[in-house]
C-alpha cells in the first residue's frame, strides 16, 4: 500500500474546547455542520467494518501467495506486461479498501480523541491494517529489483503503461530500500514505535487544561484567546499556556527525543545523508530546491516579518509587542463575528469567480456534509482535508469560531478538497500528490478568497485591516514555517549526539523564533516551551516547509493568472487533476514557472514585501 501521507494539514491552531465555549461560539456563528461519515461506515460497531477487515486479511494473504517470488520470472514472459498490470490492479484495489478502513478510523478519532471506545477502535483498526499489509511489503521491494530493461519492455503494454508514473515514482525509493525481513520488522514495529508515540502526543494534548481566570480551557480556545481583542486576556492565555506546558515539559521532551531517535535509526539504516532527505524524497522535491527556498526566506526576514511587526507595534503605539500580541487583532479591524452562512458564501463566490467547476465541487462539501466545523471537547486541533480513498470522497475538519482567519482556513481546506476530488480519477496509487504541490491548491484557494474580499471592501481602514491580516497569514505560512523547519533541523541534528533536555529544546526554539520574529517582538518568559503543541513536529517531521513552498508558488501562479487569465483556470484544474502522475516541474511548465531557478523564490517573496510597502504607505 502507498506509504505517502496524503492527509493535508492546515497550519496548526491546535487544540480542543470546552462545551461552554462551543455554545458561546455557536451563538455567534450560527449552526455549524458536522460531517456524515456514513459514506464510509455507519458507525464503529458496523458489521461492514468486521467484514471488510476480514476481506482485507484474506486478500492480502492471497495476493502474497499468488505473487511473491514470481515477479521477475513472470515479467520476463511474453505476456509479462499484462500479467504485472493485473497484479498492480489487485494491489491498488487492496490499497483502496485499506484506505477506506483507515480513513474512517482516523476521522472518527479526529472527531473525538479522548473517548475510550473510539481510541480502542482506532488502535485496533490500525493494528489490523498493519498486520494485513505485512503481506504486501514484498511487492514494491520485488518490483524494484526487476532490471530496468525488462520493466521498460513490460510497460510497453498499454494496461501496465497506465501505471508508469506510479512505477517510476516507486523506483525513486529503490536506493533506500532494505532487505525484505528488515522492511517487515520496521513495518510491524511501527505500531509499538512511532505510531504509539504519535498517539500518546494526541491524547496528551487533548487532555491538557489551561486555567485562564476562573475557566479551565482546552488548548484550542486557550490558543484562540491569543487573538482576542483584550490585551489582558491575551497575556493571561499566554501565561496559562506557559504554565501548563512547563508542568508537562518532560513528557513532551521524551516524545520529541524518542521520535527523533526513531527517525535517526531509520534514516541511518536506509542511507539518508541529511536529516530531512527522507521528507524531500517523499515530497519528490530536490534538496537543493528546498535549501534555496530556506535561504531566500531567511534572507528576507528583515524586509518581511521584522518590518511588518515593527509596523504593527506602531499601530498599537508601542516600540515592541509582547509575543502574545503577535496575532492580536488590529485596533482598527472590524469586530463582528462572521456567521457560517456568510463564510460559505464568501468562499464559494470567490471560487465561482475563478471557475464554476471549482465552486461546484466545493459546494458538495456543504450540501453532502463533508465538513465538520464545530469546536467540541476532544476534537482534533487545527484543520485538515483528508482525501480518504478514490472510491469515496474527502472530508474537511476545522474548528470554526467566526474569525476572518477561520474564513481563510475554510478557503484553504476546500482548496485541498477540490484538488483531492479532481485527482481521485487517477486511482488509489496515483491520486496522492506530494505535499509541496498539495499546499499550492489550498493556498491558491485562500488567495482567491482574499482578493475577492479586498475588491469588495471600500472602507479604507477595513482594506488596511484586511491587507494586514493577509500579510500576517503569509508571514505565518512562509516565515513561521521556515523557522519551524530550522528548529526541526536543529533538534534532529543535535539529537544524534544524545538526548536533549526540555531546556535545550527550548533554547533552540527561542533561537529560531528570535531570528524570524525580529526586534519588534519581545519574547517573554514562558515562550520557550511553545514548541510543544505543534503537531507537525510529531506526525510529519519536516512537513512544514511545504507551506512556504506552496505560498511562494501561489504568489507566482497568481501573477500569471492576473496577466494572462484566458485559459488559466482550465490549465490550473488540469494541474490539480494530474494528482501524483507528474513531477511538480512538469506541472508548472504550462505556466512558465521553474522552481529550480534561484530567482523563483525571491519573486514569490516580493509579493509579500510589496503588500507591506502598501501598508506602510497607508500609514
Amino acid at each position: 500500500m502507498t506509504s505517502r501521507n496524503t492527509t493535508a494539514l492546515r497550519k496548526p491552531s491546535s487544540g480542543k474546547s470546552a462545551a461552554k465555549s462551543n455554545t458561546k461560539t455557536a451563538s455567534k456563528t450560527g449552526k455549524l455542520p458536522e460531517w456524515n461519515l456514513g459514506d464510509l461506515y455507519s458507525g464503529i460497531d458496523a458489521p461492514e467494518i468486521a467484514r471488510d477487515l476480514e476481506r482485507m486479511d484474506a486478500e492480502c494473504v492471497a495476493f502474497e501467495t499468488d505473487i511473491k517470488g514470481k515477479l521477475a520470472e513472470c515479467v520476463a514472459r511474453e505476456d509479462g506486461g499484462s500479467w504485472l498490470a493485473q497484479a498492480v490492479k489487485r494491489y491498488e484495489a487492496i490499497d483502496d479498501l485499506a484506505g477506506r478502513l483507515g480513513s474512517y478510523a482516523g476521522l472518527v478519532h479526529a472527531g473525538d480523541s479522548v473517548d475510550p471506545a473510539i481510541s480502542k477502535f482506532y488502535g485496533d483498526v490500525s493494528e489490523r491494517l498493519t498486520a494485513a499489509s505485512t503481506h504486501l511489503l514484498f511487492f514494491p521491494l520485488e518490483l524494484n529489483r526487476i532490471d530496468d530493461a525488462s520493466l521498460e519492455r513490460a510497460m510497453q503494454t498499454p494496461e501496465l503503461g497506465h501505471y508508469r508514473p506510479w512505477i517510476e515514482d516507486l523506483r525513486k525509493d529503490k536506493p533506500y530500500q532494505l532487505e525484505d525481513r528488515i522492511e517487515q520488522l520496521f513495518h510491524e514495529k511501527s505500531q509499538s514505535g512511532y505510531s504509539a508515540w504519535n498517539r500518546l502526543f494526541d491524547q496528551t494534548i487533548a487532555g491538557l487544561r489551561f486555567k485562564v481566570g476562573p475557566r479551565e480551557l482546552a488548548i484550542e480556545p486557550a490558543l484562540n484567546l491569543l487573538q482576542d481583542r483584550d490585551g489582558k486576556k491575551r497575556k493571561a492565555a499566554a501565561n496559562a499556556l506557559a504554565k501548563t506546558f512547563k508542568a508537562n515539559e518532560r513528557s513532551f521532551a521524551l516524545i520529541t527525543n524518542t521520535l527523533a531517535k526513531d527517525k535517526d535509526i531509520s534514516d541511518r539504516w536506509r542511507g539518508f545523508k541529511d536529516v530531512a532527505d527522507s521528507r524531500h524524497l517523499n515530497n519528490r522535491v530536490e534538496r537543493e530546491v528546498v535549501d534555496a527556498l530556506v535561504a531566500s526566506v531567511r534572507a528576507a526576514y528583515p524586509r518581511l516579518s521584522h518590518r511588518y511587526y515593527r509596523l504593527k507595534a506602531a499601530w498599537f503605539k508601542k516600540k515592541k509587542l509582547s509575543h502574545w500580541d503577535r496575532n492580536a487583532p488590529l485596533p482598527f479591524a472590524a469586530t463582528t463575528s462572521i456567521a457560517w452562512p456568510e463564510a460559505k458564501n464568501m468562499v464559494l463566490t470567490a471560487y465561482r469567480g475563478f471557475s464554476p467547476r471549482m465552486a461546484e465541487i466545493a459546494e458538495r462539501f456543504f450540501t453532502d456534509r463533508w465538513i465538520d466545523a464545530p469546536v467540541r471537547p476532544g476534537k482534533a486541533p487545527g484543520a485538515f482535508s483528508h482525501p480518504t480513498t478514490p472510491s469515496a470522497h474527502p472530508y474537511v475538519l476545522m474548528n470554526y469560531q467566526g474569525k476572518p482567519r477561520d474564513v481563510m482556513t475554510l478557503a484553504h481546506e476546500l482548496g485541498h478538497g477540490v484538488h483531492q476530488v479532481l485527482a481521485a480519477k487517477n486511482g488509489a496509487l496515483m491520486a496522492p500528490t506530494p505535499l509541496t504541490l498539495a499546499e499550492t491548491a489550498s493556498v491558491f484557494g485562500e488567495m482567491l478568497t482574499f482578493r475577492r474580499l479586498l475588491a469588495l471592501t471600500r472602507n479604507a481602514r477595513q482594506r488596511q485591516a484586511l491587507l494586514a491580516g493577509k500579510v500576517e497569514d503569509m508571514i505565518n505560512t512562509v516565515v513561521r514555517q521556515i523557522a519551524f523547519y530550522s528548529f526541526e533541523r536543529a533538534v534532529h541534528t543535535e539529537r544524534k549526539n544524545g538526548e536533549l533536555t526540555a531546556e535545550r529544546i527550548g533554547q533552540l526554539w527561542l533561537s529560531v523564533q528570535s531570528e524570524s520574529l525580529g526586534p519588534a517582538i519581545e519574547i517573554k518568559p514562558g515562550y520557550e516551551n511553545f514548541w510543544m503543541y505543534i503537531p507537525h513536529f510529531i506526525h510529519s517531521p519536516f512537513y512544514v516547509y511545504a507551506y512556504a513552498f506552496g505560498d511562494c508558488l501561489v504568489n507566482s501562479l497568481y501573477a500569471v493568472y492576473e496577466n494572462a487569465a484566458d485559459g488559466f483556470a482550465e490549465r490550473y484544474l488540469a494541474m490539480l487533476a494530474a494528482g501524483g502522475t507528474k513531477h511538480y516541474s512538469e506541472l508548472l511548465k504550462p505556466f512558465g514557472l521553474d522552481a529550480r531557478d534561484p530567482k523563483f523564490w525571491d519573486g514569490g517573496l516580493s509579493v509579500i514585501s510589496g503588500m507591506i510597502d502598501e501598508l506602510e504607505a497607508m500609514g
